[in-house]
């Protein structure tokens, strides 16, 4: 998929740890999910610097737009990934980055040698779940490996 113009989609960077953050509060916040504690997302770089770890970024005319990650599912097959802090900003919804970040990530877990992806997220993130059910994610009964999400009752697992 080519990106719109003026879009950028990147290996995250240590300088861009602060706005992610500050762009991961800010979606959890709209979701209801403000109260979630997550040191994780103070120093991402330096989590998904991690083997077979990795995170992207979209920049939209040189400003961050949000981002999504794949790291090894805690507790799980070490053939699973999890597809994690997957944000966008309203103002980058809709024209095509989730798709992109999503393309990135599962191209990127198969290259680290996964077979399955595997992604927990609040029920209320309805525009996630239609871009999982378009990228032929499986529903799933229960979670997987060890769930993370407080509040999370929506499982989705695809073979990459």
């Amino acid at each position: 998929m080519a990106l719109p113009p003026g879009v950028q989609l990147r290996s995250i960077l240590p300088r861009d740890d602060a706005a992610l953050a500050a762009i991961a509060r800010q979606v959890q916040a709209e979701f209801g999910a403000a109260a979630i504690s997550d040191p994780e997302l103070d120093a991402m770089q330096r989590s998904y610097s991690r083997p077979r770890s990795a995170y992207f970024l979209v920049e939209r005319d040189g400003k961050l737009g949000g981002g999504a990650g794949i790291a090894p599912l805690l507790g799980g097959d070490e053939r699973i990934c999890e597809l994690r802090k997957f944000y966008l900003l309203p103002s980058v919804r809709g024209i095509g980055l989730g798709q992109a970040l999503l393309d990135k990530c599962l191209l990127t877990a198969r290259g680290y040698g996964y077979t399955q992806c595997y992604v927990e997220l609040l029920d209320r993130m309805s525009e996630a779940q239609r871009l999982l059910e378009a990228n032929s994610f499986q529903l799933l009964d229960a979670p997987m490996g060890y769930a993370e999400l407080a509040g999370s009752h929506t499982w989705y697992l695809r073979t990459v």
